[in-house]
């Protein structure tokens, strides 16, 4: 009988670590390597620069001194982005809310409030709803 020679072990591969190049500024006292699309990509999706430096092991003030331009384009790019959004739920889904909201922001709309101090004239009926000429009070009169 033939027996089966052992042959190479089947199942996920290891990786191994390759040495390549990157593309970047040298930042920090380790001089590390930070691509300039890569702040502006986690800039865009709402990172601080706290956040973005502890992802690099760098300080904020470094990542803020550094990538300036990235850090802008990226935070306004995801304000127009939310801009959209919310014009599209306004207008193409009709949210109500924010709708409202939009036209308090962007149109500078408010809400008018006329309530007022003096009491509303009062008229009593009967039961239909028809007036009672002998009980009708009068609060338009200034004085009383």
């Amino acid at each position: 009988m033939d027996k089966k020679q052992p042959g190479p072990k089947k199942g996920a591969k290891m990786n191994t670590i390759v040495e390549g190049t990157i593309l970047g500024i040298e930042c920090g006292w380790d001089k590390t390597v930070i691509p300039p699309e890569q702040v502006y990509e986690l800039a865009e999706l709402g990172l601080n620069n706290k956040e973005i430096g502890r992802f690099y092991n760098v300080s904020d003030a470094t990542i803020a001194r550094n990538f300036v331009a990235e850090l802008q384009k990226g935070r306004e790019m995801t304000k127009i982005k939310l801009r959209r959004a919310m014009m599209k739920n306004a207008c193409t889904n009709m949210n109500a809310a924010v709708q409202i909201f939009l036209a308090k922001a962007v149109l500078g709309m408010s809400e008018v409030n006329n309530e007022s101090n003096e009491a509303l004239p009062w008229i009593e009926g009967d039961s239909n709803g028809n007036e009672d000429s002998n009980s009708k009070v009068e609060t338009s009169e200034k004085g009383e």
